[in-house]
């Protein structure tokens, strides 16, 4: 399996150094938050996609996806009641598809909290029928580009809507587009989920609903930084023939970004490295 660094966590880099230290140590790729790209990342134009994919791979890493996909441009929502705006998201999740594919990428996360949010009078019905009407859109989109759209369950303390990934999973399954799965983020699982994440990966990634493994503490550290054992979890991915990639993503920078990646890079390699 491939380990990938959420490259926010180095946004005080341009993206040059960010490559040059992320393959200092040793990370297989960046899973990159568009906003870190622009304020109209979505607007991004092939041939600077392809720029920016020269710019990765010239480091030896790879774009291993994207994450953290709504929050520039500003204001978007799927859940809104205002059509015309769940339609401008729409049209920036669509271009957004295109760009991962378009800088190699194999998978898109959508967490976005605040863009699934349930509007003041509305309800959870209403509000998860519109996402779900979205998710199915932008199935087709990725089938069409050759990439995976994971639906992030997050825990109750981030969003109303999809907290569990047996949630996520029964909306996947509705859906029932293999270009659309769901995922797992071992902070969130840590406040949502009824049972471990190694039994969590047990239950679940035999189904074919799994698409991705973000990996962090549920005290918004990163990996080996809080009292979640991951050794367990890396075991079990491996149990199941996982080939795809875990991305480190802290939003806690302990003692900032650079060390926090590091200390991330050490600990999972040391992981991967006992587990071969």
């Amino acid at each position: 399996m491939k380990i990938s660094l959420c490259n926010e966590v180095l946004a005080g880099m341009p993206l040059e150094k960010q490559c040059e230290y992320a393959a200092g140590l040793g990370y297989d790729g960046l899973e990159i938050a568009p906003f870190t790209l622009g304020d109209t990342p979505d607007m991004i134009s092939a041939a600077e996609a392809a720029r920016i994919r020269g710019v990765v791979e010239s480091f030896g890493l790879v774009v291993t996806g994207l994450h953290w996909l709504l929050v520039k441009p500003a204001g978007l929502s799927l859940t809104d009641p205002d059509a015309a705006l769940r339609a401008r998201t729409l049209q920036v999740m669509d271009r957004l598809t295109g760009l991962c594919a378009g800088l190699g990428g194999a998978v898109l996360v959508h967490g976005s909290p605040g863009q699934r949010r349930i509007a003041d009078g509305e309800t959870h019905a209403v509000a998860l029928a519109r996402l779900q009407d979205a998710l199915a859109h932008v199935a087709k989109t990725a089938a069409s580009h050759g990439v995976v759209y994971c639906i992030e369950p997050l825990s109750s303390r981030e969003t109303q809507i999809l907290n569990t990934v047996a949630e996520a999973a029964e909306v996947v399954r509705a859906i029932d587009n293999p270009h659309l799965r769901t995922m797992i983020d071992c902070s969130a699982a840590g406040f949502g989920e009824s049972e471990p994440v190694p039994a969590l990966i047990d239950r679940w990634l035999p189904t074919g609903l799994i698409g991705h493994v973000q990996v962090n503490d549920p005290n918004r550290r990163g990996p080996g930084q809080g009292e979640m054992a991951f050794a367990p979890i890396l075991a079990a991915l491996k149990r199941h023939g996982y080939a795809g990639t875990i991305a480190v993503e802290p939003f806690d920078y302990v003692p900032d970004g650079p060390g926090a990646a590091a200390f991330a890079a050490g600990y999972l390699r040391g992981l991967r490295e006992a587990l071969a």
